[in-house]
């Protein structure tokens, strides 16, 4: 009797111990649960937007198991509209030897693509890392919104006939070579706007005038009509440099050479040798100008000057020459009427008598000639005493000093009182012409 009461309040006693940690850990369960609920919700949340639900697959956000993305957006409908924007960072060179230049840019795609679209309520957009690379791609480069930096070397096929004063005009082309005018529109996005240039671009040879854009159609006889965008400048050559190494030393050697007309035709040493130096020094410019300039089959500009600048040097020392030959016939023909010329005197002597430097227009200089020709003790003084051409230019100095003017206007040749107008009116009318038409 007794151990069956005590059994009895054993099992009591542990079924109230059992109730009471039953009602100890219900709150504790509720406390640990919050957070699990708190995690569910944040997960509810960020389902919301799936841009920010990382562990979930690409190819479960995308579809790609329903899309094929190796092939383009709409295919088999109308073609992918790209949009197309440049920024020119710089031009690096430009060659004329090689008729080539190097030009820096970033190039952005733009185009849609249906098959990303994503549902999101706050996001327009999506990053992926670099191993996504699983949507179409234009020419092995990616068009959803791809920026590049591209620097390329293209050919400009430049125009030398008004060199150094010309403009050239430059073109880079963009073109897609995998896919016609059936798949792929490129066009400029923003227009002419689409096309955005550095402020400080600057060239040591060259103004950049002008940056446009443009696009049109190009045709493959094998393929078929593709877009093509162009990018076009405009360059126009700096001139200052050409004007102080080319141009001002032409203008004077030139101007040089007409110093020849005011020497005294009686002065054959230095009116040849000025005519010599100068049209040597003007071969030396034109040869150090062509070596520097592209080498071209046809005439620059360049070219018509210098020639024509050597052409008014050589016939400085053709109108001295002529002026030589013309004053020996003169005095032959006076002698000749004088009758002062002897068996021993004839045309050899008198042209022997120019080519030495000494011309007499007197008949003191005629006689005091002829007779240091004919005696014997005169040649004996000559050896002594100096030749009457060096007496001749003693007296001849003498005077010089008194009335220089006019002995000069008075002794000079027809010739030359014409080439001192007609030489420099000539030249500059040249200059005139020249300068209007190719600047």
């Amino acid at each position: 009797m007794v151990l069956a009461v005590w059994l009895v309040s054993f099992i009591y006693t542990w079924i109230t111990l059992m109730l009471d940690a039953s009602a100890i850990r219900k709150p504790h369960q509720q406390c640990l649960s919050s957070p699990k609920q708190t995690r569910i919700r944040e997960t509810r949340t960020r389902k919301d937007d799936l841009t920010k639900v990382w562990p979930l697959k690409r190819e479960q956000l995308l579809h790609i198991e329903d899309h094929d993305f190796s092939t383009r957006p709409g295919f088999g409908g109308s073609p992918v509209p790209v949009g197309i924007d440049v920024q020119v960072e710089s031009i690096d060179s430009i060659s004329e030897v090689n008729m080539d230049f190097t030009m820096t840019f970033y190039l952005r795609h733009y185009w849609k693509d249906e098959r990303l679209s994503f549902p999101s309520t706050t996001n327009k957009s999506m990053t992926f890392d670099r191993r996504f690379w699983a949507i179409w791609v234009n020419d092995h480069s990616p068009l959803f919104y791809f920026t590049c930096r591209i620097t390329v070397s293209a050919m400009c096929f430049m125009d030398f006939s008004r060199f150094p004063l010309d403009t050239q005009n430059c073109s880079l082309e963009l073109e897609s070579y995998a896919y016609n005018e059936e798949d792929l529109m490129l066009y400029w996005k923003h227009g002419n706007k689409s096309l955005n240039t550095e402020e400080h671009i600057s060239l040591s040879q060259f103004f950049i005038e002008e940056f446009s854009a443009s696009s049109g159609l190009a045709f493959y006889s094998s393929t078929g009509w593709y877009y093509r965008l162009f990018i076009n400048f405009v360059l126009r050559r700096h001139i200052f440099f050409f004007v102080l190494q080319t141009y001002f030393p032409a203008m004077l050697m030139v101007m040089l050479s007409w110093v020849s007309f005011w020497i005294d035709r009686r002065a054959v040493p230095a009116r040849v040798s000025l005519g010599i130096t100068t049209v040597l020094t003007m071969s030396t410019i034109v040869t150090g100008v062509s070596t520097s300039m592209p080498q071209v089959s046809y005439v620059k500009a360049v070219d018509v000057y210098m020639w024509v600048s050597s052409l008014f040097v050589f016939l400085s020392v053709i109108e001295y020459a002529a002026v030589n030959y013309l004053t020996t016939v003169e005095e032959w023909k006076q002698l000749n009427r004088r009758g002062k010329i002897s068996g021993m005197y004839s045309i050899d002597a008198v042209q022997a008598m120019a080519f030495d430097g000494c011309f007499h227009d007197s008949e003191t200089d005629v006689d005091q000639t002829s007779f240091f020709l004919h005696s014997e003790d005169d040649s004996m003084r000559t050896k002594f005493t100096g030749s009457p051409c060096a007496e001749s230019s003693q007296m001849k100095r003498k005077s010089l000093g008194r009335n220089v003017g006019r002995i000069i206007l008075e002794n000079n040749h027809v010739i030359d009182t014409y080439s001192r107008i007609v030489f420099p009116i000539v030249y500059i009318i040249f200059n005139l012409f020249y300068w209007g038409i190719y600047v």
